[in-house]
């Protein structure tokens, strides 16, 4: 659709965020605006711009909630036709715990660039303490994903309580340490 821009697998191009004239890779040619300030949802192309993370790997569908700059609410429509489920568990399939856990931190990772007013900087999952995962998830659940930032320490380093819970009851929660990047090796 766009030369040089990929595809995602939902057949949109994954096109850049434009922060401050710059791109999320740094460079000068962005394409698509930071979300405004006062918005309070987010769609997944929305999330693709604030995360490194691509399919299979994405635990985000979408934000429905954003309160003030360190709290928001996420949604993750578990699908039978998850990859994991071929072989977690054949016959009983149950969305493996680790990666509820991812979710939840790519929930704080987003409420750190929020934090830092949208500005595109990687956001890594650093610790996890009092991890408990309570109740199997299972294909046709819907996670909802709560995250809250505690405290952040010089803009680069967040504490998050998140948790999991389908239809209002918690299934796994943890207290999450998140770290903004500022590079990336590779480029």
């Amino acid at each position: 659709m766009y030369p040089g821009v990929p595809e995602s697998p939902l057949g949109s191009p994954l096109m850049p965020r434009v922060v401050s004239g710059k791109s999320a890779g740094g460079r000068l040619d962005g394409l698509r605006p930071a979300p405004p300030e006062d918005v309070s949802e987010l769609d997944v192309r929305s999330i693709l711009d604030m995360i490194p993370h691509r399919y299979p790997f994405v635990m985000i569908d979408r934000i429905v909630d954003l309160k003030g700059w360190d709290e928001l609410v996420a949604i993750k429509n578990v699908t039978f036709n998850e990859p994991y489920f071929a072989g977690h568990f054949p016959g009983n399939p149950v969305m493996p715990g680790v990666l509820q856990l991812e979710a939840m931190a790519q929930a704080a990772g987003i409420l750190i660039v929020r934090y830092n007013k949208w500005v595109p900087k990687p956001a890594f999952f650093m610790s996890a303490d009092k991890v408990k995962f309570r109740k199997p998830v299972r294909p046709g659940d819907q996670l909802r994903i709560h995250a809250k930032l505690t405290k952040v320490r010089n803009n680069k380093i967040a504490f998050a309580e998140v948790s999991c819970s389908v239809d209002g009851q918690v299934v796994s929660s943890a207290e999450l340490m998140i770290g903004i990047v500022e590079e990336l090796g590779g480029e």
